[in-house]
This record gives C-alpha cells, structure tokens and sequence, in this order.
C-alpha cells in the first residue's frame, strides 16, 4: 500500500493506536493530537486523518493506574487500519498478549504501516517484525532490549528508524518527531511545518540526530542558538557557511559546533542542509515548477544539486514529489516566511 493512501479510497488514511495495559498515557495523548484532533488553520476540506483507539479489553489502565480508557474500540480496529501505532509501556520485560501481537502481525502482513513509540519497540520485537532491521528504543533499556531480542539492529542514539512499513522512535519526545515525520511523508512539508507550529514543535529534527544529549549547566550564562538559526533561516537563498554562523552567533567555529552538539544534537552543516531542503520542498509544494528558481531560492545551488538532495531526504524526485504532495491551483495554506 502506498504510504500516506487509505484502502477506502475517499476516506482519510486509518491511524490506530492499540493502548495495550499500562501504556504511557504521554505517548497514547501526542498520536491524538497528531492525527486524531481537527486541524482548522490548514483549511481542507477533509480531515487528514482518521484516527481509532484500541484496546484489548473494555476498560484498559494506564501507566501507574492514572488513567483508564473505557469504551475504546477491540483490537479487530487494527484489522482496517492503514497505519498502527504502538505505544510503550515501562514493563519491558512482561511479554505483551497474544492477542496484541496477533493484532500487530497481522496489520503487518497485509500491508499496514506499523509505528511504534518508545519502548512500543518491545512489541514490535516480540511480534517478530523487526529482527533483521534496524530499530530505535529508548536509551535508558537499550541493553535490555539487546538481551532480548538480539536478532534486532538496535540503533539506541538516534531519534527514529524508518525501515519503510515500520518505524520505531526512540522516547516519549521522539514520538512527536516521529509522528511528524509522518505526516511529512504524507503530506509533504508544507502541512508538517504548519502543524508543528501549532504545537510549537520543531518542524524538522532528523531521525538520525542523536536522542539523548548531554546538557550540563553551564558555569556561566550561555545564549541560546534560535537568534543565529532565525538569521540563518532568513537567508537560505544566500551562500551560509560555518563561519558566517559562528560571527552571527560570536563564538569561534569550534565552539559553534560543540554548542550545535549540545542543543540540537547535530552540526552546523546538517542543519543547515536540512533546512534548505525542508524550504525546497515548500517551495515545490506551493506550485513553483522552475527547479533552478528553487535551488537558488533554497540555496541548494543547482537543479542538479537540487534533484540529489530531494531523493536523498524524500525517496522522489522532484517531479515525483510535486505530483505527490504539490497542489494544482496554488498553495494549500498560507504563504509563511522562509524561517517556518
């Protein structure tokens, strides 16, 4: 099944999430307001998903008994869905029923997406889905996840894997990385950035960038980066070098990088890469079809430059991703500024 499409043709793309007992109720609250809650400012016509919670049994507790789900929908709701979340739970160690894992195998077999947040790894794991592939937990049970399940290829310092119909984020924060990676693959950028400036979320941390990262108090008072990222934002069309950000930012290259490692877990370089692809890809969404006005309002140079960074980030090309995600008679939202 094409990723971001719904078997009922019409109907929006079927999320559901199985909230097994004991669930983290963070995780089960990011996927409804990812995918579960209207989204009024996008103005489309229909919503962009749709979105069921499932459970095993009519009335299901949650993590430490803080909450109690009743009349969910049974676990026959994963048999339509067209992509499954998973969320953790802290009990790593208590295998999951049968009945969940029969759920998670067989919306896997027939082609369904399947997600999982946190330690939802486990069960993953246990469902067999994920030995052979590359998978993402958090940090803190990584080694007990390795004892485990050691046919899996645990990547413990990155944020997410995506191993095309499973994907596996690394923590409780991660699931909203994840999930908006999602929604980027389904709907393209433009949607993603306007939904995660709703949450007031990061519109675009890459999976590989590292998920836990050391942050001591600093002995003396430390700026935070966001004044040279805005600067920077604002003038992607522009040649932007390491050095440019750290006279921007009045800090010497290497201390840029140490800060950059520090606060978002990456270098300069790769966030700004990450940026200009993340405007090429609005840019191509709102209807501009000129490939080398885009890579020079991008700052990505060349058509060329422009076509090998967009497979590379996307899977498409740029023909293929404006007929996915670009829209006939215009843009779908309101034209924001480069820094999105």
């Amino acid at each position: 099944m094409p990723q971001g499409s719904s078997q009922g043709g019409d109907r929006p793309h079927h999320v559901v999430v199985i909230v097994d007992e004991g669930v983290n109720p963070f995780e089960v609250g990011v996927a409804t307001e990812l995918f579960g809650l209207p989204r009024p400012e996008l103005g489309l016509a229909a919503p962009l998903y749709e979105l069921t919670l499932c459970s095993p049994a009519p009335d299901i507790r949650m993590n430490h008994g803080f909450f109690t789900l009743s009349t969910a929908a049974g676990l026959d709701a994963v048999d339509t869905a067209d992509t499954v979340i998973v969320p953790g739970r802290p009990d790593n160690v208590v295998p999951r029923t049968r009945p969940v894992l029969d759920a998670i195998r067989r919306a896997h077999a027939r082609g369904a997406r399947i997600a999982s947040f946190c330690t939802g790894a486990f069960a993953l794991a246990e469902a067999g889905l994920l030995d052979g592939r590359r998978a993402s937990t958090h940090w803190r049970w990584a080694d007990q996840f390795r004892a485990l399940h050691p046919k899996v290829l645990l990547e413990p310092d990155v944020l997410f894997v995506d191993e095309g119909s499973v994907l596996t984020a690394a923590g409780s924060a991660s699931a909203l990385d994840l999930g908006l990676y999602l929604i980027r693959r389904d709907h393209g950028a433009e949607i993603a950035n306007s939904v995660s400036r709703r949450l007031v979320f990061a519109a675009h941390r890459d999976g590989g960038q590292r998920q836990f990262v050391e942050r001591p108090v600093p002995q003396v008072p430390d700026a935070s980066l966001a004044p040279v990222l805005a600067w920077a934002q604002e003038r992607l069309d522009r040649p932007i070098a390491v050095p440019d950000l750290a006279a921007r930012a009045a800090v010497s290259p290497a201390t840029l990088h140490r800060r950059f490692r520090a606060e978002l877990g990456t270098t300069p370089l790769t966030w700004l890469l990450g940026e200009r692809i993340a405007l090429a890809c609005r840019l191509i969404e709102r209807g501009e079809e000129r490939l080398d006005a885009v890579a020079r309002l991008s700052g990505l140079g060349s058509a060329a430059n422009l076509r090998a960074h967009l497979k590379r980030a996307t899977g498409l090309s740029p023909s293929a991703y404006r007929r996915r995600f670009g829209h006939p008679t215009g843009p779908r939202l309101p034209q924001p500024a480069a820094s999105g």
